[in-house]
């Protein structure tokens, strides 16, 4: 018998894509379409641009990625489609879209959790055991959680104000290096000083494992502003970079310690230590953390960049997961704006929490 394959839909956020891949963990095809010239205007992500955006071209990706495989929408075992976390109106777009392929080819429906597709890469890409330490870096998340099956996860710690990735948005932003702000702000802070500006390390030395990451934000606003126009000079700009990009990976580093000591009381034959999200794709972060990693004696697993970000190929492979537990759903699945991992985690105190 053949090997079973999914087609995994991803569209929640300014990402438009499509993949195919099959129980042995093979990714058969996986073209994307970005938009980032749709929102560079904007400094951010549109939601109704990004809508549209998916709707123009969803349909025609995933023939592309039938296609580059040899196969057709016959010859699938199943078909799954991000329905949260995320932008509504994106969601709607492939959710509904892997809901018709499911009634008119009486196919299993999965309706995947983007931050679960996140959680489950590094399984994928190295067929890694439960348990394990999860860092869930990106654009709207920050979470620390411990994964000890599909569907089990115990939050530790999440952010109390801005996710890791808005914060590197914002500061592009201040700085003018465009969208997305987390590639522009670490070129920029390429041969940058990172001890000039002692920005915060925030939450550092405190109990539990909450980020926070606003006033470090708002330091870096006050810097720019006390240098005026000189802030944009190429020199200021770097040491800008790198003096944000080093107190952000400190206190990473230091919630994430915390959170390894956590793990370890719970599972203390648990080796493994995963960071996944789109800001995992930054080297001074991922760097620090293999230095964590080593320190106390953990594995550390990073999916390779192009798996960083939002993709399709990480939702089929939830699909390929759910599916062999027979945890299929039906087409009355919803689209979820907000979706945590672990619903019976308290909430982290302060405004503006990511769920």
């Amino acid at each position: 018998m053949a090997t079973p394959v999914i087609l995994g839909i991803e569209t929640s956020c300014d990402e438009t894509a499509a993949a195919l891949v099959d129980a042995e963990r093979r990714i058969l095809s996986a073209p994307l379409a970005g938009q980032e010239e749709l929102h560079a205007a904007y400094g951010g992500v549109v939601p109704e641009i990004a809508a549209r955006a998916h709707l123009l071209r969803l349909d025609r990706l995933i023939a592309r990625a039938l296609r580059e495989a040899g196969l057709g929408l016959g010859d699938l075992a199943g078909v799954a489609a991000t329905a949260g976390p995320g932008l509504i109106g994106g969601l709607i777009v492939g959710l509904v879209t892997a809901k018709t392929i499911s009634l008119v080819h009486d196919l299993p429906l999965l309706a995947i959790n983007h931050l679960e597709g996140h959680a489950l890469t590094a399984r994928l890409t190295d067929a890694i055991a439960f348990p394990y330490l999860l860092l869930l870096v990106s654009g709207g998340h920050c979470q620390l959680l411990i994964v000890e099956g599909v569907g089990r996860y115990r939050r530790l710690g999440t952010t109390i104000d801005d996710a890791l990735g808005e914060a590197f948005d914002k500061v592009a932003k201040m700085l003018g290096l465009g969208f997305p702000g987390g590639p522009a702000v670490e070129r920029a802070a390429q041969g940058g000083d990172p001890a000039r500006f002692a920005f915060p390390r925030p939450l550092a030395g405190q109990s539990g494992c909450h980020f926070s990451f606003s006033g470090l934000k708002t330091a870096v606003r006050h810097a720019v502003l006390a240098l005026g126009a000189a802030a944009l000079e190429p020199r200021n700009r770097a040491d800008l970079c790198a003096s944000f990009q080093a107190a952000a990976a400190e206190s990473v580093v230091d919630r994430t310690r915390r959170a390894i000591a956590l793990f370890r009381e719970r599972h203390p034959q648990g080796d493994t230590f995963v960071v996944a999200g789109g800001v995992a794709a930054n080297t001074a972060l991922r760097t620090a953390l293999a230095s964590l990693a080593a320190a106390t004696g953990l594995r550390l697993i990073a999916p390779p960049l192009h798996l960083c970000g939002d993709n399709a190929a990480m939702i089929a492979w939830a699909g390929q997961e759910r599916l062999a537990l027979g945890l299929v759903d039906d087409l009355a699945a919803p689209a979820r704006a907000r979706w945590p991992l672990d619903p019976t985690a308290e909430p982290a105190i302060g405004a503006g929490v990511k769920a």
